[in-house]
């Protein structure tokens, strides 16, 4: 063997110790037999009876059983060695792709028809009928970040969910992306291998949660951020129309003030260059989706050799069950290579003397008496 052994089931060398134990048994099977044999019949006729193995050839039998054991416990576990590479699949991989959406009351402002929300609602609905194969999740975010959907294949119950998403998904007002890409993060779970792409859509700036923090801990998890933002980088006011009345009015905060949506497109693009992503500004204009797929999100969840790579081990396992076989076949052979031999026929000696019967021979008949 060459290059470092390892072990496929390793659970097995846990039978190493049953096997000792067997072997102790039968070599007090053997002791024991022996004692008896000697306080059945008197020592003298040990050898006209049974023809003993000497004790070195009975310790190797019982060796040889302990290494037919020992052997086929190392064939369970299947030693292994660093062999060539196999190509598994020419196909694409499948990407984990997670939607982080910014709920907060700015992306009720219409500058993009009918609203920022309900337009970025349906895109998000056209973006998943463009990348079908792909898991896809979504995360709501304002002032803190909620989980809508995990990881799924259900495209069907993800636009479910997605219809009903709104202002009150995220329960606090408020924009904290660095809060979002925390839960997204988690929400992937363990790496699969396979591409991860957050799709990261807000129209605000941060507030305060930190999110090179949070960027950090989604690039460890192989993460990559196509960020897109919605709005003004130098700030605009945010108009909203009244569902029950109609009426057009600007959004206030609790002061009077107008509230003034600025997005923070420099933190944006901070965060798509170092996840190794791209940063999308679609200002107030409507999403041009094609770009976005074909342009950006592609590239990231196609796997680029077109082929998955395995290094497949070589198998050694075989060895050491021939190893096992040699090691019974000797042990059977030194058990019956000298068989207990015939009790010997005194009386055929004694036949030469009579004639089969138990009678005197011919002419040593007694003379009758006178």
């Amino acid at each position: 063997m060459t290059g470092a052994v390892t072990f496929a089931d390793p659970i097995w060398v846990h039978l190493v110790w049953p096997a000792l134990a067997v072997t102790l048994l039968l070599a007090w099977l053997e002791l024991r037999g022996r004692d008896a044999f000697r306080g059945f019949v008197a020592q003298p006729m040990h050898p006209a009876l049974v023809q003993q193995a000497s004790a070195g050839r009975r310790y190797a039998r019982l060796a040889l059983v302990l290494g037919t054991m020992l052997l086929g416990i190392v064939a369970l576990m299947r030693p292994q060695t660093p062999g060539g590479t196999e190509t598994l699949s020419s196909r694409p991989l499948r990407a984990d792709i997670m939607v982080a959406l910014d709920v907060s009351r700015s992306m009720l402002a219409e500058d993009a028809a009918p609203n920022r929300l309900a337009r970025a609602r349906a895109e998000i609905a056209e973006f998943v009928d463009r990348v079908t194969g792909h898991r896809v999740g979504l995360v709501a975010f304002a002032g803190r970040a909620s989980v809508m959907t995990p990881l799924t294949s259900d495209y069907g119950y993800f636009r479910l969910v997605l219809r009903n998403v709104d202002t009150e998904s995220a329960g606090r007002g408020g924009t904290r992306i660095g809060d979002a890409i925390r839960r997204a993060t988690a929400a992937f779970g363990a790496n699969r291998g396979v591409p991860r792409v957050l799709l990261l859509i807000t129209d605000g700036e941060d507030h305060d949660s930190l999110p090179m923090d949070a960027l950090r801990e989604a690039v460890a998890a192989g993460i990559r951020i196509v960020a897109i933002g919605f709005g003004s980088e130098t700030g605009s006011p945010i108009t909203l129309t009244d569902p029950d009345t109609g009426a057009r009015t600007t959004l206030r905060d609790a002061d009077g003030q107008v509230v003034q949506s600025r997005l923070d497109g420099d933190l944006l693009r901070r965060i798509a260059l170092e996840s190794e992503g791209v940063y999308v500004p679609a200002g107030t204009s409507a999403l041009d989706l094609d770009a976005i797929i074909e342009t950006h999100v592609k590239p990231l969840v196609s796997d680029t050799s077109a082929r998955v790579l395995r290094r497949s081990p070589i198998e050694h396992f075989r060895w050491f069950v021939l190893g096992a076989l040699a090691c019974l076949s000797l042990a059977v052979w030194l058990a019956t290579s000298r068989r207990r031999r015939a009790i010997p026929s005194h009386h055929s000696q004694r036949g030469r003397e009579s004639n089969g019967l138990g009678a005197p021979a011919v002419g040593a008949a007694s003379r009758p008496r006178n």
